[in-house]
C-alpha cells in the first residue's frame, strides 16, 4: 500500500509524493515517487521526467503522512 506524504525539506518548499512503505527507523534516506509541489506543479530543481527521488534524512525536517481517500472522514453540517 502506497502512502501519500508531505516531505518538508530544509531550506526548500515542501514536496508531495508517495512512499511504498513507512520509513524504517534505521534507514538513511526516503525514496519518494511522483514528486510534486503541494499545488501539483513540477519541482523546479528536478527534471520533468523524474519519477523517483532519494532524499537523505539529514535534509528532511519532517514527514507528514496524508490521509488516503478511504481513511478521510467527511463531516457535513445539515441545516433543517
Amino acid at each position: 500500500m502506497a502512502y501519500t506524504v508531505l516531505l518538508h525539506i530544509l531550506n526548500e518548499d515542501a514536496v508531495v509524493g508517495e512512499i511504498d512503505e513507512m520509513p524504517d527507523p534505521s534507514a538513511q534516506f526516503v525514496l519518494l515517487s511522483s514528486p510534486r509541489l503541494r499545488d501539483g506543479r513540477d519541482v523546479s530543481y528536478l527534471l520533468g521526467e523524474t519519477n523517483r527521488v532519494i532524499y537523505p534524512w539529514n535534509r528532511i525536517h519532517s514527514l507528514e503522512i496524508l490521509p488516503s481517500e478511504e481513511e478521510e472522514e467527511i463531516v457535513t453540517f445539515i441545516r433543517e
